[in-house]
């Protein structure tokens, strides 16, 4: 039997309802496009849509002042919240953990006249030296982007301390939860973050091909993507209003449905201590020579862990666990180019293991008893 652990990807083990709830919707015969009509089946569709919609400011203790805007991953979401509110001349800082769902909108953006600063990391550790937040801000600055975990190191940010300098300065942040949606209490009850874009696919154990945002209704955002909203068709431009301004077009509702199902089954299901098999893991890859394991384990973290075997390839350690053992894990660079040049592993790269809710010690003791034998042929 395989063992599956590139769950930062993509959890493939989902909760039976989120399944069960996408086939109804496919077969029901009940439902058609929200808001593109009064009768039964437009309306069922529309309920579906809100449902989802409700139980993500749930999950996220959203204020009456958010509003949860559907896209197809956390990438969209991204670019949707970037390009909307950073204009040329817009000064922008953001870190070194980031994501090229972050980074690659942004390096566009930069080329349009907007100034990026990178807030760096430790070598040893990867933890962000967060005394450059103070070194870069500029009178200009308007955005501070942040991954709220990393996805190479597990490591968690310090949101508080950064809600605060971003409170100080009143600059807006942009929080990229992929990682940890699902798996840290994302709370925004206090208003201060801007927007937070997320995904279904990882740690809310919903479809691929679902995700969004969740925004406050303050915020001017520019729309990335227009057409029909089914309700203005005679205006030039889309509505203002959230969440019509960033929802353009036909809703993914049969996706949107297994992610409803998803966050409610999460919200009824609180996930086990997650961290005791993280520490697991950790206690038992030091019994192991000639592993090197990036990050810090001694701050609050999410369940990624990034590792290499003496001097060998990540590409190759992570082949022969599969296929010697059937061990799915993730290598190379993982998106994250800044990370791996902080860590100094750009040259190979990492072998990512990354658990979910589901993974189990005597998994662990499995992978670690592969690790070990994958070692000894150094």
């Amino acid at each position: 039997m395989s063992l599956y652990f590139d769950n930062a990807a993509t959890t493939v083990h989902k909760p039976s309802v989120v399944a069960k709830r996408v086939a109804e919707v496919l077969s029901a015969d009940s439902f058609g496009n929200p808001s593109r009509g009064a009768h039964l089946y437009s309306l069922r569709a529309y309920q579906v849509v809100e449902e989802t919609r409700e139980a993500i400011k749930k999950l996220f203790h959203a204020t009456e002042g958010y509003e949860v805007a559907f896209t197809n991953n956390a990438t969209v979401a991204l670019n949707e919240v970037l390009k909307g509110i950073i204009r040329p001349g817009d000064h922008v800082i953001t870190t070194s953990w980031e994501h090229n769902s972050v980074l690659r909108p942004l390096y566009q953006l930069e080329q349009a006249g907007a100034q990026l600063d990178f807030v760096t990391s430790e070598t040893s550790t990867g933890c962000l030296n967060y005394q450059e937040f103070e070194e870069k801000v500029r009178p200009e600055t308007k955005v501070v982007v942040c991954n709220h975990a990393s996805n190479v190191t597990g490591n968690v940010l310090d949101l508080e301390r950064v809600k605060a300098f971003c409170k100080k300065y009143d600059l807006l942040l942009v929080l990229d939860i992929s990682q940890t949606a699902g798996v840290l209490s994302i709370d925004l009850g206090d208003e201060e973050i801007a927007a937070v874009c997320f995904t279904g696919h990882k740690s809310l154990y919903g479809p691929q091909g679902t995700g969004g945002v969740c925004v406050r209704k303050d915020i001017v955002v520019e729309p990335v993507l227009t057409g029909g909203d089914g309700m203005r068709s005679f205006s030039k431009t889309q509505p203002k209003e959230f969440p019509t301004l960033l929802e353009a077009g036909t809703a993914n509702v049969p996706g949107i449905a297994g992610l409803g199902a998803a966050v409610q089954w999460g919200l009824e299901n609180p996930a086990p201590a997650q961290e005791i098999v993280g520490r697991y893991f950790i206690k038992r890859l030091q019994e192991l020579p000639n592993i090197s394991v990036y990050g810090d384990m001694n701050q609050q973290r999410v369940n990624v862990f990034s590792l290499n075997i003496a001097d060998a390839d990540s590409a190759l350690v992570s082949d022969l666990l599969w296929e010697d053992y059937e061990i799915a894990t993730r290598s190379g660079y993982h998106c994250a180019p800044l990370m791996h040049e902080a860590l100094g592993t750009a040259a190979r790269g990492t072998v990512r293991f990354s658990f979910s809710r589901f993974t189990t010690q005597e998994e662990i003791d499995q992978v670690v008893q592969a690790l070990s034998e994958v070692a000894g042929r150094k």
